[in-house]
């Protein structure tokens, strides 16, 4: 590793070829610094990133790549969207996505390693493709990125190029909760069992269904992202005494992010592996916890678009749903508000394409519609009945019936 400023970067730009791709790491990771500091002598490029934040080049002459949209890759001009599974996605660093130029955001060397700190998910990947393709690495080294254990953990000359930039991580607060969430976490705590494997990720939901959880004991946790849901759990005692939470980024807090440096129980793997769905459906009692956009009355579930417009993308959940199916006791589970202003979340038919189909039941703040091994008429009786808010359900029951799902009362 030799360490360079951001005034010799122009060098490094110098021998990339014409429009080259640059793979960075995402999320709270995100390292803004080089990023900004590469695009100032680059005219036009690609930028591969996983939940790019605001913050990252997205003017024009930038074309993002990715298979999760966020607020960065929302906010750019030019978008190409790959709709993969996070257990698969790395395989396009080695296909139609190869890199050009690697851009890690890493902890200072510590006994001749660095750790990729909070992401890891796809950057192995990035880094084994980049020795295969004998390109250079670059890393943005930074004191207060948090020391975490797992495939993260390079040697110091994996990487050729490190600029130091002391800065704070990019935090994601969390989102107060209402009533509403409140209800939504207890029911979906109590469709889990002391003992059970969780998915829980980052948002309202997660964080709702965190708090329901506090009363139960000896949970695990494999998830793609540990967000401060995780830390609420470990801190309260639900979580197995000892045992390693499993993921392949952090996103959350500056409390999280300090609270995972250093620490024995965080464990961060490429998402090969935590998004893999024979691994996750390995684990006895696994329940998945996605929310969603939307839910239809045949059972398929949005969670990713707004109409035909790509809002974030598929990332794990198709993965975490198919493994908790196949698990020993396995439930997925999807967890969202009933209504969004003016609009009923259970709609007759999707707006767009699905995200995935046919989870183990809907939750929202008005009950739990089981629908797992129900046939589609009761399904959608059950999604009417148990989970649409009280203002749609004489609508949702009339396009039921238009679309053959339910059968009108016949009259006397």
């Amino acid at each position: 590793m030799r360490l360079i400023t951001m005034d010799e970067l122009e060098r490094v730009t110098a021998a990339l070829p014409d429009c080259p791709r640059i793979v960075a790491a995402g999320g709270g990771a995100s390292p803004l610094a080089l990023l900004n500091g590469l695009d100032e002598s680059l005219d036009n490029w690609r930028l591969f990133c996983v939940n790019a934040p605001l913050g990252v080049p997205a003017h024009d002459g930038v074309c993002h790549e990715t298979v999760f949209l966020g607020p960065g890759s929302r906010a750019a001009r030019d978008v190409h969207y790959f709709p993969m599974p996070m257990s698969t996605a790395p395989m396009l660093l080695s296909t139609s996505c190869p890199p050009d130029l690697v851009v890690l955001h890493t902890t200072t060397v510590r006994n001749r390693v660095v750790s990729m700190g909070i992401e890891v998910q796809l950057m192995a990947a990035a880094v084994e493709a980049a020795k295969r393709r004998g390109i250079p690495v670059i890393a943005q080294i930074n004191p207060q990125m948090p020391f975490t254990r797992g495939d993260g953990v390079l040697p110091e000359d994996a990487i050729e190029l490190a600029v130091e930039v002391d800065e704070p991580l990019i935090p994601v607060d969390p989102a107060p909760l209402d009533d509403d969430l409140l209800q939504i976490g207890d029911l979906v705590a109590s469709r889990v069992h002391d003992g059970d494997a969780i998915q829980i990720g980052i948002g309202k939901v997660p964080d709702a269904a965190a708090r329901g959880l506090l009363g139960h004991r000896n949970l695990r946790i494999w998830s793609g992202i540990l967000s401060d849901a995780a830390m609420t759990l470990d801190q309260a005692g639900s979580l197995v005494p000892h045992r390693q939470m499993t993921g392949s980024s952090l996103l959350g807090s500056l409390e999280l992010y300090a609270w995972a440096d250093e620490n024995p129980r965080i464990r961060l793997l490429r998402s090969e592996k935590t998004s893999n769905p024979a691994t996750i459906s390995a684990l006895n009692g696994f329940v998945s916890i996605h929310s969603a956009l939307e839910v239809d009355l045949f059972g398929q579930v949005n969670a990713s678009r707004f109409g035909l417009k790509v809002y974030s993308g598929t990332a794990g959940s198709t993965d975490f749903q198919t493994g908790a199916m196949r698990s020993k006791g396995g439930q997925s589970l999807v967890a969202l508000h009933s209504r969004h202003a003016d609009s009923s979340t259970i709609v007759g038919r999707l707006s767009g394409p699905a995200t995935y189909s046919q989870p183990s039941a809907v939750i929202t703040e008005n009950g739990i519609a089981e629908l797992l091994f129900r046939d589609e008429a009761m399904q959608a009786s059950r999604l009417i009945e148990r989970a649409a808010h009280p203002d749609f359900q004489d609508e949702l029951r009339e396009q039921a019936e238009r679309i053959g799902l339910l059968h009108a009362p016949r009259q006397s």
